[in-house]
């Protein structure tokens, strides 16, 4: 069974559109390093412009195997220098009955 994630990520001042780099290609790194499902992730952005990504890990052994990764330490390190990551609680969609997000493609 593979584990959903929900990842929210607020882009740095001046930062978004190397954010927007990054998540073009979070998935293809996970995929290319057989941590990931084939199901489509899913990218929204919240009124205060965090994206939130939805997106299927394999296991939670991929989970483990991604901190032993190289290239996934080198992407997320690229993630730490375009944003900081947010729990969704500080997103006010969150305080919502139904969260609502804009779609966005990358």
């Amino acid at each position: 069974m593979g584990v959903y994630v929900i990842a929210a990520y607020r882009p740095k001042k001046g930062k978004e559109q190397l954010l927007r780099d990054v998540l073009k290609d979070h998935l293809p790194i996970l995929r290319q390093e057989r941590l990931v499902t084939d199901r489509p992730p899913y990218l929204m952005r919240a009124a205060d412009g965090t994206f939130v990504e939805v997106f299927e890990w394999k296991s939670a052994a991929a989970i483990e195997a991604a901190h032993h990764s190289s290239a996934v330490q080198a992407m997320w390190g690229r993630f730490e220098e375009t944003c900081t990551y947010e729990p969704l609680l500080n997103l006010k969609e969150s305080k919502d009955m139904f969260a609502n997000f804009e779609a966005i493609d990358l």
